[in-house]
């Protein structure tokens, strides 16, 4: 009720999950669970674990270890299993980006679905399979060389270990940001990056989408019957998304789009966000949109940064795979958004997946 409402203003809430303790916000905006409680350790310290036995640390060692929850690591976790190999599956995160989706309309065979409930087949899929899953886990690094160079031996945050014979590495990507001025410093205070997660908060409000390609013209459509008015910004002189996208998109009243934009920075009064200031590429005009809140949608960057130094990838740290999802160390394989495979799609990701493991069982055979 009005209570409530009020209560959210006094502390600022613009997000989910926010964590407050004795009225005051420790965090708001999206966080996963790993990210959620090293932010309370910060806040509040942690109590020391001792006595930890190395044989409490050690997970086991299979045939095959995913590492990543989404479509990719699913599919690779069931044909793995299919082949009758041990299969182990580490993610941070069931679903992965997937549980943030809203409508998936292009999941063939299927017309209509929403990302949390795509999640929720798919871990009932895998749960048909002797598949032992690790959930709220972070892989710290790998060691492509354990036990003499027969076994992958796969480090997670926190000490815990697990080996593998071959390993999948799908962990997908996580939004990209803007790094402009303010951006952090209001995250979960304005600035947001899942519109399914925070829309509702900016019920009735002004605000700006940045990007204009599909996912930042789907996140403007359907932010649009919430909000107020809407301005879609796009750095090129034209949107990048689907024409259907953009056709509905210029059908509807409340949105305008400014093309040609160079976000310049994020302004508040140090509890929310206020405007926004971008650059006009063609006159090189600075200007000012008053506002209160930003959706930031201008793309992915893979989660890669735990193989750094292991195995090759892009400037944009994309893992570089052949045609069969191997990587440049033999027995590491890797498959959807986190590779260089072009078009991230649902689709795509299930299929590379299921090659990744089908080729990591050949490679198994003939070894």
């Amino acid at each position: 009720g009005a209570y409530v409402q009020e209560h959210l203003k006094e502390l600022g809430i613009q997000g989910v999950p926010s964590v407050v303790v004795d009225s005051k916000l420790v965090y708001s905006g999206k966080l996963n669970v790993i990210d959620l409680l090293t932010k309370l350790e910060e806040t509040f310290g942690v109590e020391e674990v001792k006595n930890k036995s190395p044989e409490s640390l050690d997970l086991g060692k299979f045939d095959v270890v995913v590492v990543g929850g989404g479509p990719a690591g699913s599919s690779a976790a069931i044909y793995s299993a299919r082949k009758g190999l041990s299969v182990a599956l580490i993610a941070e995160k069931m679903g992965g980006q997937v549980s943030d989706t809203k409508g998936i309309e292009n999941l063939i065979s299927v017309t209509y679905t929403e990302g949390p409930q795509l999640v929720a087949q798919l871990n009932q899929h895998m749960a048909a399979y002797s598949i032992a899953v690790f959930e709220h886990r972070r892989v710290k690094s790998i060691d492509p060389n354990a036990n003499g160079g027969t076994l992958k031996q796969i480090h997670l945050e926190g000490g815990e270990f697990i080996d593998a014979k071959a390993v999948i590495i799908t962990t997908g990507a996580k939004w990209r940001q803007l790094n402009v001025p303010g951006e952090k410093e209001y995250i979960g205070r304005g600035v947001a990056y899942c519109p399914h997660c925070d829309g509702p908060y900016y019920k009735g409000k002004n605000i700006a989408v940045v990007g204009g390609g599909n996912s930042g013209v789907e996140a403007a459509i359907d932010l649009a019957g919430l909000v107020k008015e809407l301005t879609v910004f796009e750095f090129n002189d034209q949107l990048k998304a689907d024409q259907v996208l953009v056709d509905k998109l210029h059908s509807l009243p409340n949105v305008k789009v400014v093309r040609s934009a160079k976000t310049e920075q994020v302004i508040g009064d140090g509890q929310k966000v206020s405007a926004m200031t971008y650059t006009d590429r063609v006159t090189n005009e600075l200007r000012t949109l008053e506002l209160d809140g930003i959706f930031v949608q201008i793309g992915l960057l893979p989660n890669s940064q735990f193989v750094k130094g292991v195995i090759e990838t892009t400037s944009f740290g994309e893992i570089i795979i052949d045609a069969k999802g191997r990587t440049s160390v033999k027995g590491i394989y890797a498959a959807g958004d986190v590779t260089t495979v072009p078009f991230k799609q649902i689709v795509i990701a299930i299929g590379e997946g299921a090659k990744a493991a089908l080729t990591a069982f050949e490679d198994q055979m003939l070894a």
